[in-house]
């Protein structure tokens, strides 16, 4: 997943976690990030994730956006990139991952290692010596 964090702005320290692709940003009420500061067109760029690119930033027809200073069209993004749209910076990032919970698979894991000493003990005593 990824993390847009607005860097200027109405909405500043503002971050917003994606969850599906493509994201669309703009000023749309239909918008999956929603910005309503100065220069954001309705439908301004999206962010789409190309299996063999990784993150790809498009900007729509007739917008303008730049990447790290640089205008742009559509560029691969890359971790720590800021977007600037309008009046509006943001920084891309990769988000913090999540760890599955791991009980149920230790608790398995000892209960398995349990059974397996209560035979050995059992066999040890039940063969004869």
């Amino acid at each position: 997943m990824i993390q847009l964090k607005i860097l200027n702005g109405k909405t500043a320290g503002a971050e917003w976690v994606a969850r599906r692709f493509p994201v669309r940003v703009g000023r749309a009420a239909d918008a999956d990030f929603r910005l309503e500061d100065q220069g954001v067109w309705d439908s301004h760029l999206r962010i789409s994730m190309e299996p063999s690119d990784g993150f790809v930033v498009s900007v729509e027809p007739g917008a303008l956006a730049c990447l790290n200073t640089r205008p742009v069209e559509e560029e691969v993004l890359r971790n720590g990139d800021v977007i600037e749209l309008g009046a509006v910076k943001m920084q891309f990032a990769l988000s913090a991952t999540r760890s599955r919970g791991l009980r149920f698979r230790e608790a398995l894991t000892w209960l398995g290692l349990a059974l397996l000493f209560l035979a050995q003990v059992a066999l040890i005593y039940l063969l004869p010596g």
